[in-house]
């Protein structure tokens, strides 16, 4: 029985779902969001006018006071003004995200929190890899996809969705579709890879290719769907993808009661706008961190003008998480609660994609190791203020080409030096190159590739540029081979790109 924190008359079931809009801040009692086995989370009112979130789980009850009211204002400073937003006003709130968190549970990979000895030993803190590459269709994308589609009139339903993606939007709303009994129509630009396209079409969807880039194939597919009356699904700013994106954040706190930060990557915003509202709800004391690849921050470019706006974008290897602008909705929701925002290089994800599959055997994709590659040493989150916390970091996706993993794995393995490049240059008579490789030979590196260049010398007649690729096993062991070629003798150019 749940009592009124200001009477001891008893609130019945209607009035906690749908409490009356005319009550008093004092008199309310806010909305019981859900109530599965595992999860409830229920906020009473106080005179005071704070709210206490009860969150059972297995494990018993953990009781938090949330700082913010359902019902109040709340100021922010973004771009140089303050922003005023009520927070039961924004597109989406922990009602929606609850009630997706029940509907969506038995359609989707309950994915658990796993800790990571070797990264947490790396990082210098308690880290807890999320992995939503688990999915069905490999991303987290699935729970979105799957609550807008439930989200329907019978009528949308019966008529079709469509939308347009790239990859795993197409994926997860292609299998979802062919689940729940809706046709599904994906229009997937030329750049799309080949493998998720006969995916789409194994799962049952119309998949039509257009556009040489997304904004070409979104245009297309809107356009479509209003001449054939179809519903188009935003996949990263509807209402619904968000809410069913942030069933996450629930889970996270269900198994890391006591997480201090959770690091999340922003593409659109929709996944980090979820997960902070839920997580922001149940435990306000928690940091939510974004993290954008350098050659696409549309998140930042939103915050600085209080708006989305376009942003430059750079090819990256994180091509999941490469949107010009985020979404009016998602941006709403994430500057409510997110606490900062940082940027990632090409180098720190390659590196993370790297480590998670020598160190975890996991094969994520660029944008799904975004997060992560913020925390490793040199990354803008390896900082004191985290050090020896408890980190949540999901890992979003593991859609990615072999050929394309194999470049990045080279990539990562340069920025490693555990691969590194050179030119020297040796005498051109007999035996030349030989002492070259036999210096080599004896610091243990081992000759992947050797270019053999006279043309592009104009020194000496006698002498020869040699490039070489060697496998390392380190920083040190390339400063070793590098100072032991100089005292050789051996004119270098070391690690040349290109």
């Amino acid at each position: 029985i749940i009592k009124k924190a200001s009477s001891k008359r008893t609130a019945t079931a209607d009035q906690l779902i749908n409490p009356p809009r005319t009550r008093t801040q004092e008199d309310m009692v806010p909305a019981l969001l859900s109530a599965p086995i595992r999860y409830f989370n229920l906020q009473l009112a106080r005179q005071d006018k704070l709210y206490f979130s009860i969150h059972s789980g297995i494990a018993g009850l953990a009781f938090s006071t949330v700082a913010q009211e359902e019902t109040s204002t709340k100021k922010k400073s973004f771009g140089g003004r303050d922003v005023e937003n009520s927070i039961e006003n924004l597109p989406v709130t922990f009602a929606d995200i609850s009630r997706a968190h029940v509907a969506i549970k038995n359609g989707v990979v309950r994915t658990s929190c796993e800790k990571s000895f070797f990264l947490s030993e790396l990082i210098g803190a308690n880290v807890f890899l999320k992995p939503e590459f688990r999915q069905f269709t490999g991303s987290f994308k699935e729970r979105g996809a799957r609550n807008a589609l439930l989200k329907l009139s019978r009528e949308e339903a019966n008529a079709g969705v469509i939308a347009a993606s790239a990859g795993n939007h197409a994926l997860a709303l292609a299998y979802h579709g062919q689940e729940l009994g809706i046709p599904v129509t994906v229009v997937m630009p030329q750049i799309a890879p080949l493998a998720k396209v006969d995916n789409c079409r194994k799962f049952g969807a119309r998949t039509i290719i257009e556009g040489s880039h997304m904004g070409e194939a979104k245009e297309f597919a809107e356009s479509l769907g209003k001449d054939n009356n179809l519903t188009y699904i935003n996949g990263y700013d509807d209402p619904p993808i968000i809410a069913g994106a942030g069933t996450i954040g629930i889970e996270l706190i269900d198994d890391v009661p006591e997480v201090d930060a959770v690091v999340v990557p922003i593409g659109g915003a929709g996944l980090i706008a979820g997960i902070a509202c839920a997580v922001k709800t149940l435990k306000p004391d928690c940091k939510v961190i974004g993290v954008e690849p350098e050659f696409c921050s549309s998140y930042m470019a939103a915050l600085k003008a209080g708006k989305p706006v376009p942003a430059e974008m750079t090819a990256t290897l994180a091509d999941g998480l490469a949107v010009p602008m985020v979404g009016r909705h998602a941006f709403e929701v994430a500057r409510h609660y997110v606490d900062e925002t940082v940027t990632t290089t090409e180098k720190q994800i390659s590196l993370a994609v790297l480590r998670l599959i020598e160190q975890e055997k996991m094969v994520v994709e660029g944008g799904g190791a975004t997060g992560l590659a913020a925390l490793l040493p040199g990354g803008n989150l390896d900082r004191s203020d985290l050090k020896g916390k408890n980190i949540v970091v999901p890992l979003c996706g593991g859609n990615i080409d072999t050929t394309v993993l194999g470049r990045v794995l080279e990539r990562g393995l340069s920025a490693d030096s555990r691969l590194c490049n050179f030119y020297a240059t040796v005498s051109d008579r007999p035996g030349g190159i030989s002492r070259l490789t036999t210096l080599l030979a004896e610091e243990g590196a081992s000759i992947k590739d050797i270019y053999h260049e006279r043309a592009w010398l104009h020194t000496s007649v006698d002498q020869v540029q040699v490039k070489c690729v060697v496998e390392l096993h380190g920083h040190e062991h390339a400063d070793r081979l590098k100072k032991a070629l100089m005292e050789a003798g051996y004119p270098l150019k070391w690690n040349t790109e290109g």
